[in-house]
């Protein structure tokens, strides 16, 4: 991706929360010179990988298969593996209409996906296999604001504005903005993309990103280089 792509993006995304009266955190302002001033500071927010993420998935098509991502607050690994402390995450998403977060589960998170807005959110889901690989012909059950609901493999839920499913891990998912695009709410246990996502397809989580302009906002990608 261009950097200049991912500016046009989080000017937009921006521009969607307002619209929904959503408030980001003052760090998500800083410039990345602000951003470098207050590295030592900002230790925390680095570490957890806290702030503004977009990803093509590596395929260089963000229309068609791409997300963007806030994250507002995420805890310690090793808080969860005790079982006490900052457990939790929560994070921001917008799925465009039609644009897809490809098939993939987690290792270890658990995660709610609710549709805070906009149009209908279209999650895909499958079983897996007793080793969590992907089984194309398995099914399973979630929960749906509380309520069991069992799915076929391959079923597609339609969440409407303040519906969520829970997803537990193993349990393969996709999902995209249809009839319009959706702002989706996650609160999960702690969130970990380096190594936590297992996407059925061979594609990348972060974007490859061509610095054509200089960056509006740093994304948490861009921490290790621009911040040491």
């Amino acid at each position: 991706m261009k950097r200049s792509e991912v500016n046009a993006i989080l000017e937009a995304a921006a521009e969607t929360m307002a619209a929904y009266r959503i408030h980001l955190p003052p760090f998500a302002w800083w410039s990345p010179e602000t951003f470098r001033a207050r590295r030592e500071r900002a230790a925390r927010i680095v570490e957890a990988r806290m702030g503004w993420d977009v990803t093509d998935y590596g395929q260089g098509d963000f229309a068609r298969m791409g997300l963007f991502l806030f994250t507002l607050r995420n805890g310690h690994l090793a808080d969860l593996r005790r079982g006490g402390g900052m457990c939790y995450a929560e994070k921001l998403l917008i799925s465009r209409q039609d644009q897809l977060s490809p098939l993939h589960r987690h290792e270890v998170k658990a995660e709610d996906i609710i549709n805070r807005g906009g149009a209908t959110l279209a999650v895909q889901l499958y079983g897996s296999d007793g080793a969590g690989g992907f089984a194309g012909d398995r099914g399973g059950t979630v929960q749906c604001d509380g309520l069991a609901r069992a799915f076929a493999p391959g079923e597609v839920l339609r969440l409407a504005p303040g519906e969520s499913v829970t997803l537990m891990p193993g349990d393969w998912h996709a999902f995209w903005g249809e009839g319009g695009d959706v702002l989706i709410g996650e609160v999960s246990t702690v969130n970990d993309d380096l190594t936590d996502n297992v996407f059925r397809e061979p594609i990348g989580r972060f974007s490859d990103i061509e610095e054509d302009v200089p960056p509006r906002h740093l994304l948490v990608s861009d921490y290790e280089t621009w911040l040491g």
